[in-house]
């Protein structure tokens, strides 16, 4: 679009923003007018249709700041009395803006806006690049970057492809680690998708093509998955690992056990445990965590002594005897050794 069309048009109007609007109300007002008039949504609406296309070129001139600062300065300009037309006529046209600028005498010195002109019609965009600032040679005007060359009357950027739209889902644990299918909303669109096994909490997970609408004939932007996994009541997480953690009895871990232990899929595996397993100790069943990418982890059986909280007279008995015979032994020694260290 050449810039002196800008002047024809009020992008503000058209994205119903105010010139004041910040950055997220332009991008906020343009993705809802877009996904109303997107001809996904109007078929055949010849109106809509046209709108769509002026939406776009609103938000594709505002969304950019050296372009925005640039279509400010115009519209300041032309409210300070000049009239930008490019046909003559009874009325003050284009030229009149330059007039001062060489038309001496009370006199009007026409000027042409199709290419560099002859003696007597210099080049316009000499005349805009001096009265930005720009001075001779075609400098643009402030916000062009300074860039020799170039040319205020030059088009703008091509179609632009959808942005990226993003959301969220939450899955239980288990469906996390088995993997799930998830229905989500879009630009006004339902998504479905069948997200991995494996996925963890906090995963971003990228739909390409299923986020925001684009300029008509380019591609949708993405749609970006942020993954929230809820805790199990008796499993972890540990990379590919699951965790659980394991009660044995003082005797089971004193004099040694085969005990049963839980599977996320519901059958309960054996494992030994060793006589004299301390708490904390770990134990190892291959195969049975989380699968992804083509691999499967293992389940780690965190074993845990429990304390008897009721004694029976025997039992009690069977204690101080140990209590006795452990008189000389301090389990605390090698701690303290420890503590006491450099």
């Amino acid at each position: 679009m050449a810039s002196q069309d800008w002047l024809e048009k009020d992008f503000y109007a058209t994205l119903g923003v105010s010139a004041d609007a910040d950055d997220a109300a332009i991008k906020k007002s343009y993705r809802k007018l877009a996904r109303q008039l997107h001809p996904d949504q109007t078929a055949g609406d010849a109106v809509a249709e046209k709108r769509f296309k002026e939406v776009g070129e609103a938000y594709a001139i505002l969304s950019d700041p050296e372009q925005r600062k640039e279509y400010d300065q115009i519209r300041a300009m032309s409210r300070g009395g000049a009239r930008f037309t490019s046909g003559s006529g009874s009325g003050g046209g284009f030229e009149d803006l330059f007039s001062t600028f060489g038309g001496g005498g009370g006199g009007r010195t026409r000027y042409s806006n199709g290419g560099t002109g002859g003696a007597d019609q210099p080049d316009i965009n000499d005349l805009l690049g001096s009265l930005f600032g720009g001075g001779a040679g075609g400098a643009g005007f402030p916000g062009a970057g300074g860039q020799q060359g170039y040319d205020p009357y030059a088009a703008t950027r091509g179609p632009r492809k959808g942005t990226d739209a993003q959301a969220r889902t939450t899955l239980s644990f288990r469906n996390a680690v088995e993997g799930s299918t998830v229905t989500l909303s879009s630009s006004g669109q339902k998504v479905t998708t069948r997200l991995p096994a494996g996925v963890s909490d906090g995963q971003k997970i990228r739909l390409r093509g299923k986020g925001n609408p684009g300029d008509p004939g380019t591609p949708n932007g993405d749609l970006i998955i942020t993954v929230t996994v809820q805790k199990h009541p008796v499993f972890g997480r540990d990379g590919d690992n699951l965790t659980v953690d394991l009660p044995v009895t003082f005797a089971e871990a004193a004099l040694g056990a085969t005990v049963q232990v839980p599977t996320l899929d519901g059958t309960p595996v054996r494992v030994k445990v060793a006589a004299g397993t301390p708490s904390g100790r770990q134990l190892r069943v291959k195969g049975r965590g989380v699968t992804r990418d083509k691999k499967t982890g293992d389940l780690i059986a965190r074993v845990q002594v429990v304390v008897p909280q009721r004694l029976t007279k025997a039992a009690r008995a069977a204690i101080e005897q140990l209590q006795a015979d452990e008189a000389e032994v301090d389990p605390r020694a090698e701690l303290f050794d420890r503590a006491s260290s450099p």
